[in-house]
């Protein structure tokens, strides 16, 4: 690096690197854009809202930073166009997710900001660099990049898996720490019960929330705050523990205000959660301050290896720059036109309920009538289960028939295949147990049907046997673990653009194997019905 004075103003930059920063106003307005819903939806990305400004304050502190630039070269370049590259095969994989998934879905908002920062810190190689300079290459500008990342939502998976372990982390703890206060409470997954009362540590009460906010604090205070490496260092590593240890707080004060008979659900919930986040803000805030106070920059004058840099290198660099980022607003734009809406969106819907039989010779039959929670997350109305039950001398057989139908275009295949059994039942306390095969080609009666993906779950003794068929455009699809991004890219590939197709979603569940439940009537009958469907 090299330090290099005056820092040029817009006006007085080369022509390539104008275009390139108008370029990338474009794309950071369209991934405010894209990431806005999520900020406004999502209680766990609330300060999601800043992030504009806070990149815009960035940047203007790291102007006035240290001014450290660096030197143009061939390794540059060469870092350059990797950087480049990565982005834009980021912004592809996630332009094929929103075709396949939808553009509100987290893990195409998240692989796009990830392009997003890979495209900034490309660029920041030709804009630090000594014959640009604007801005410098300071920790500051690393920051104002990389903070992106923490306003996105995490990739579904990945957010499942650490709030179910911080769940039971948490109430792991307060159960201890109840019993070392004398308190009778027994724990039973997330749900503390309490004497008089049960709470349970929910996914809001998790402490996702404070700790993404409390990290994106530390990371944006090390830039903005504190200029020695170390204090960075301090203040970041501890702003996941101080998040974790407040959140534990909140929710042991709100199990204890519970067992004292205080109704902790609505005000006192919500008063402690912002409070909480207010006071890690304040807490690490003050710490910056104690760590090191904002000390005075010291001009230094420019260095001689700034004139003898080569100008061709540099041209080349601004040059690949601005190609690199005009394709990416390109594909951009290709993506969004592509992902059009379905020309047959009003495509008649069947009868669910139906397609369901209604009576069932020797069984009880009952109709699902809270499946309107679930609408928001499936992206349909057009739901019906009915639960067919029968008492035998080990207990009652029990088989469950759901279906939902999407029209054409009105959602995804990915989105569809991201809520199959494998995806949602382990969140709701079900253990997925091994079967011999996972696809299965199944008889009713005398008639073969489409190969099924076939399941098995556990929940304490109760067992049930899954099977399930994904139709699109009245064909079964065969897909394999809905939250592996290759297989997503897959169906996105083949399917995303092809938005013309109706989807349908049948699965029966049962506590007996299906050679115990396929020569039932209703069972014949319900496939029966199916069949002009695509089953």
């Amino acid at each position: 690096m090299s330090d290099a004075s005056p820092r040029p103003g817009f006006a007085h930059l080369a022509p390539a690197v104008r275009l390139s920063l108008l370029l990338l106003a474009v794309l950071l307005v369209a991934l405010s854009a894209m990431l806005w819903p999520h900020w406004r939806s999502n209680p766990d990305l609330s300060h999601g809202f800043f992030m504009p400004i806070i990149f815009l304050l960035l940047l203007r502190e790291a102007r006035q930073g240290a001014p450290r630039y660096l030197r143009d070269s061939a390794g540059l370049t060469a870092a350059l166009a990797v950087g480049l590259i990565l982005g834009l095969l980021a912004l592809s994989a996630g332009g094929l997710y929103a075709a396949s998934l939808g553009w509100s879905h987290d893990l195409v908002a998240f692989t796009l900001t990830g392009a997003g920062v890979l495209l900034l810190l490309a660029s920041l190689a030709v804009l630090a660099s000594a014959p640009v300079r604007w801005p410098p290459c300071n920790w500051t500008a690393l920051v104002a990049a990389g903070l992106w990342l923490l306003s996105a939502p995490l990739p579904p998976g990945t957010y499942s898996r650490l709030t179910l372990g911080l769940q039971l982390m948490v109430s792991e703890n307060v159960l201890r720490t109840l019993h070392l206060l004398g308190i009778a409470a027994v724990r039973e997954g997330n749900i503390i019960q309490l004497a008089t009362a049960a709470v349970g540590i929910e996914e809001a009460c998790s402490g996702v929330r404070s700790l993404v906010s409390c990290v994106f604090a530390g990371v944006f205070f090390s830039g903005m705050l504190v200029q020695r490496p170390w204090s960075r260092a301090v203040l970041i590593l501890l702003s996941a523990p101080l998040a974790l240890a407040m959140n534990f707080a909140r929710s042991l004060a709100l199990t204890l205000l519970a067992n004292a008979g205080v109704h902790v659900a609505g005000a006192w919930h919500d008063f402690t959660g912002f409070a909480v986040l207010g006071l890690t803000a304040a807490l690490l805030a003050g710490l910056a301050y104690l760590l090191e106070r904002p000390a005075p920059v010291v001009s230094r004058p420019a260095a001689d290896s700034a004139e003898a840099l080569p100008a061709a290198a540099s041209a080349l660099a601004r040059r690949l720059l601005a190609g690199a980022l005009g394709a990416a607003v390109v594909l951009t734009g290709a993506f969004a036109l592509a992902t059009r809406p379905a020309e047959r969106a009003d495509a008649p819907v069947p009868d669910l309920a139906a397609l369901l039989p209604a009576t069932a010779v020797g069984w009880r039959v009952e109709t699902a009538t809270d499946l309107s929670q679930f609408r928001g997350i499936l992206q349909t109305d057009h739901l019906a289960q009915r639960l067919y039950t029968h008492p035998t001398r080990q207990g009652p057989a029990v088989v469950i028939v759901y279906l939902a139908y999407w029209r054409p275009g009105q959602a995804s295949v990915s989105l569809v295949a991201s809520h199959t059994p494998d995806a949602c039942w382990p969140g709701a306390g079900w253990e997925a147990l091994p079967v011999p095969q996972q696809r299965a080609r199944l008889a009713v009666g005398s008639r073969l049907l489409p190969d099924a993906e076939q399941r098995a779950f556990r929940s304490d003794a109760f067992l049930q046997n899954v099977w399930y068929w994904h139709l699109y455009d009245g064909h079964p699809l065969l897909h394999e673990d809905p939250h592996s991004p290759r297989e997503l890219l897959r169906l996105a590939w083949r399917y995303g653009f092809r938005r013309e197709g109706d989807q349908l979603f049948v699965r029966i569940s049962s506590n007996l194997p299906w050679d115990q439940i396929r020569h039932e009537p209703f069972i014949e009958q319900l496939f029966a019905r199916l069949q002009p469907l695509g089953l």
